[in-house]
């Protein structure tokens, strides 16, 4: 896999450390509070799971599969639930967990879904924002960090379901997705 990666933008150690600043920041900000974390699937999958790990409040997580991308590196601007909660979030404090805000029409479509539900408050946290590409406005709580637009795999990002498994975050080679 890795004569297909052109660059490693974010090595393991960097991901640690901003991971570690995150979790950091969202237990201070929600102590005492109701936190349930919703990860975003698959991608969200390696950051959640760190995440929760750096955490330091009681919190619990539930998944959502949302699509509109397909295998395809461009939304189709139709997104499809495919996968919904298993837990009522009415009255609970909200935290989406994304990977990487593209377009934001996947994410803002998500909010919208969630708030019909009744939370007290919807939050997102993602470890990449690729604000270059966005098509809606998005208000991010909490910010990894801002990369450029290239095409990003590894740490749960993928193309066409490869590479998740890369433990850094790196741009893949044009003529890889290209094909």
């Amino acid at each position: 896999m890795i004569k297909d990666i052109k660059e490693i933008l974010l090595d393991e150690e960097k991901l640690k450390e901003k991971i570690n600043e995150l979790g950091a920041q969202i237990s201070k900000d929600y102590e005492n509070q109701e936190l349930v974390l919703i990860g975003v699937l698959k991608g969200s999958v390696m950051f959640m799971s760190d995440l929760m790990k750096r955490i330091t409040i009681p919190c619990c997580m539930d998944f959502m599969a949302v699509s509109s991308y397909g295998n395809s590196t461009e939304t189709s601007g139709v997104v499809r639930i495919l996968k919904d909660l298993d837990y009522d979030i009415e009255g609970k404090d909200v935290l989406i967990v994304e990977d990487i805000i593209d377009s934001g029409i996947t994410l803002k479509y998500l909010i919208e879904y969630l708030k019909a539900r009744k939370p007290s408050s919807i939050e997102v946290v993602c470890l990449l924002n690729k604000p270059e590409r966005r098509r809606v406005d998005i208000d991010v709580k909490y910010q990894g960090f801002e990369v450029p637009d290239s095409f990003l795999v590894g740490y749960g990002l993928d193309y066409a379901e490869k590479y998740r498994n890369l433990p850094y975050i790196g741009i893949l080679k044009e003529e890889v997705y290209q094909k």
